[in-house]
Order: structure tokens, then sequence, then C-alpha cells
């Protein structure tokens, strides 16, 4: 059996997983695990089932180790997987839709109140439709495009952006009811 290095570089880990070193892909696996989980999270409401998908994608992940060309980063290539991952779970449980509305207002919504908590904030991005709650991440926290959007999702350029206007649109207003509650004035 090899052992490892703790500070291993992590082109060597990658060439070791590649070559199904059982160690090395625990180790890869420790490492990311709890960023994917949240990435997994961030599309999939029920703590467990993001869980399960990130296990599965993580499958995918050593599946395909070999494809992976470090063009980029290697973390963004998982991310990558674990995304597409979520949005086909979301796709077969066939709960998201997509309205083709063209409307959509570019507003600012970067100025969410520091005394929300991260929970206060995932609960409200969670209380989202589907729909709204996956292009508003795919687009504020993973940062693509509208055009990347339309093309990952089989949608329009404008649904996605309509899609994110609603989205935001809906998140402002329960932004305000919290602000509301909280200072007593609901």
């Amino acid at each position: 059996m090899k052992v490892i290095n703790l500070h291993q570089d992590e082109k060597d880990l990658i060439r070791l997983a590649t070559e199904n070193n059982r160690h090395a892909q625990h180790q890869i696996y420790a490492k990311f695990s709890p960023k994917m989980l949240s990435v997994c999270r961030q599309y999939i409401k029920d703590v467990h089932q993001a869980e399960d998908i990130m296990i599965t994608a993580f499958m995918k992940v050593f599946t395909n180790l070999k494809n992976f060309e470090s063009k980029g980063s290697f973390e963004g290539w998982i991310r990558r997987i674990m995304v597409n991952e979520s949005i086909s779970f979301v796709r077969a449980q066939k709960r998201v839709s997509f309205l083709e509305d063209e409307y959509y207002a570019e507003g600012s919504f970067n100025n969410i109140e520091s005394n929300f908590s991260v929970e206060d904030i995932q609960s409200l991005i969670d209380s989202l439709p589907d729909g709204y709650r996956m292009i508003f991440n795919l687009y504020a926290i993973e940062g693509y495009k509208h055009k990347e959007i339309a093309e990952m999702l089989n949608i329009n350029e404008g649904t996605s952006k309509s899609q994110l206007s609603h989205a935001r649109k809906m998140l402002q207003e329960q932004i305000n009811k919290l602000k509301n509650y909280e200072n007593g004035t609901e």
C-alpha cells in the first residue's frame, strides 16, 4: 500500500485517484465534500437528498477523473459536476417549470442586511419556487451568465432573465416582511 503525505500536491493526488488509489480518493472526498454538500444543498431543500446527490456526483467525479484536463481549477470542475447532478435530480422530480415570460426588470439586490444569518438567507432562498431558485443559484451564487443558464436548462435567455427578476422580487418582498416583523411594524 502506498502512503500519501498529507500535503500531497493536488496533481499527484489526482493522478493517484485516477489510478483508483482509495486513500487518494478519500482525501479528495474529505477535502471537497463539505463545500460540495453546500452546493447541492442550494438546489435541493432536503439535506439528506442533497447528501445522496453529492455522493452520486462524487462517483461521477471519480469515474471521470481521467477527463479532467487541468485547464481550470479542480474544485471548479467538481463543483460543475455537483451543479449538473443537482439540476438533473430536480428535473427528474418534475417539480421545476419555467414560464416563458420575457418580462424582466434589472434591479439592485446586493444589499442584504448583514443581521440576517446564513440560515435565514438559505431559508428565504429555499422558499422560492424550484425554477426561480435554480436560476437564482446559477446566476447569483454560481456566477453563470444568462446565455449559459439558458443553454444548460434548454430555455430562452429571456426566460432566465425573467425568472431571476421574479426570484429577486420575491426575495426582496420576503426580506421586507422579515425586517418589518423584526421591527414590530407587521
